[in-house]
């Protein structure tokens, strides 16, 4: 069995995973602050994974959103409107002394396809590439199951590409989203479930804004998918249950695209390709 966490812009996920099939055993979640003080953030990943029961030996997989040198277990949250006490913190040194266990970290969207590539939609692909929506994007780029730097993004972050001198981020977000559509004359307390639905349902203000972002989100995402050469490609992310309306405005954008696979429900995901990845380092 191996323990694994998933920490999220509000939330850190436990879980216990069974190497042998991949199957989520035990789990727990808890909210997080994401502007808490260090050891308030330490102590909620700790008490996290202290509530799964997972066997004292062992390496655990640790899914954490960038900015992080994931190599090194160093947050790099400098400037990003998250995690700001753990710019600079040894979050693996700390975790291993309290967890008394080695632990090993992945980015969470490489995580994600991981997850996905081991035991979900996207099992035994050979050059597969995944996309989470949510508070913001990310991107996870397989090959073979084997967590590969396309080049173009950088290592395969695509949150780090620019559109028209702007963070792609400006444009395709849960922020961007709101901001543009409340700047449309919306209403500013709607999220984004509720424009999607806004624009499901026909409305020329919500429909006009989740086309013009996805738009961009497809011309971005498309060539690189084609020049990676995917042969699958995965949705996944708490935005992916709108993925009926965000497609249309994507294909346009994206133009050609690989099989696509929507996971609406990928809370496990990113646990089972943390297991995985702790499992080959052990």
């Amino acid at each position: 069995m191996i323990g694994v966490l998933e920490v999220g812009g509000t939330h850190v996920s436990a879980a216990v995973v069974d190497p042998a099939t991949w199957r989520v055993v035990r789990t727990a979640r808890a909210d997080v602050d994401a502007d808490a003080p260090e050891h308030v953030l330490l102590d909620s990943f700790v008490a996290a994974a202290g509530s799964v029961d997972a066997p004292p030996a062992g390496v655990w997989g640790v899914a954490m959103p960038d900015p992080f040198d994931y190599a090194a277990g160093i947050g790099n949250f400098a400037g990003v409107a998250k995690f700001a006490a753990l710019d600079g913190v040894d979050v693996g040194a700390a975790l291993r002394a309290r967890l008394r266990a080695d632990v090993v970290f992945l980015n969470d969207a490489d995580a994600f396809v991981l997850g996905e590539w081991a035991a979900g939609v996207a099992r035994g692909a050979g050059r597969c590439v995944g996309m989470t929506l949510g508070t913001g994007i990310g991107s996870g780029w397989l090959v073979g199951g084997v967590v590969a730097d396309p080049g173009d993004p950088r290592g395969g972050r695509i949150h780090t590409v620019t559109v028209d001198g702007a963070p792609l981020e400006d444009v395709v977000s849960r922020r961007a989203l709101r901001r543009a559509f409340t700047a449309a004359g919306g209403d500013p307390a709607a999220d984004v479930r509720e424009i999607t639905a806004l624009a499901r349902d026909g409305d020329a203000t919500a429909r006009d804004v989740v086309a013009r972002s996805y738009t961009v989100l497809g011309s971005v995402l498309g060539p690189r998918l084609a020049a990676f050469g995917a042969d699958l490609f995965v949705v996944g992310g708490s935005i992916a249950a709108s993925w009926d309306v965000l497609e249309p405005p994507f294909r346009a954008g994206a133009g050609a695209l690989p099989p696509v696979r929507v996971v609406v429900d990928s809370d496990h995901s990113a646990l089972v390709g943390a297991a995985v990845h702790a499992s080959r380092a052990g």
